[in-house]
């Protein structure tokens, strides 16, 4: 089914990004006003770094290769290539996977409850306003490939 030039997108409810962005402000400021720790400092601290690095890994990795599928990395824009190869072998959803494990590294790193409390509803709204949304996109653009890309490559891990 062609697509046209205005629907020839996901129509995800917000830039990923800026729905971390979001998360994270509310998790630090409700540690501003109330803080629970997770664990002792110096463990939180380099355990935050640890998957601060890996998370921005992953999405130097995904990233490169999607410019290298000479796709759109921003989801409000078309794709233009069924991207199947880098991290995208292993998840459907590398830079969100990605997105997850920085938050999650970030909360460490301030050392906040808070921020595994504000992390459901997130990966919720990601998941039906984001994923959900890109994964029926990708189907009525690519069709049958897309359909065995799915089938045969897990949604997160």
């Amino acid at each position: 089914m062609a697509e046209t030039q205005a629907s020839d997108k996901p129509g995800v409810i917000a830039f990923p990004g800026v729905l971390y962005a979001a998360a994270f402000a509310a998790a630090y400021g409700l540690h501003l006003l109330w803080p629970v720790h997770l664990l002792p400092p110096a463990v939180a601290q380099w355990a935050g770094v640890a998957l601060c690095l890996v998370g921005a890994a992953l999405i130097l990795w995904g990233i490169t290769a999607m410019r290298r599928a000479k796709t759109n990395i921003y989801p409000e824009l078309p794709a233009t290539a069924l991207v199947v190869s880098g991290p995208f072998r292993f998840t459907r959803n590398p830079l969100y996977l990605a997105l997850a494990i920085l938050f999650v590294g970030l909360c460490l790193e301030v050392n906040t409850a808070w921020g595994f409390v504000v992390l459901v509803p997130l990966l919720l709204v990601m998941h039906y306003g984001v994923i959900l949304r890109e994964e029926r996109y990708l189907e009525r653009k690519f069709g049958e490939s897309y359909r065995q890309y799915r089938s045969a490559v897990r949604r997160y891990l």
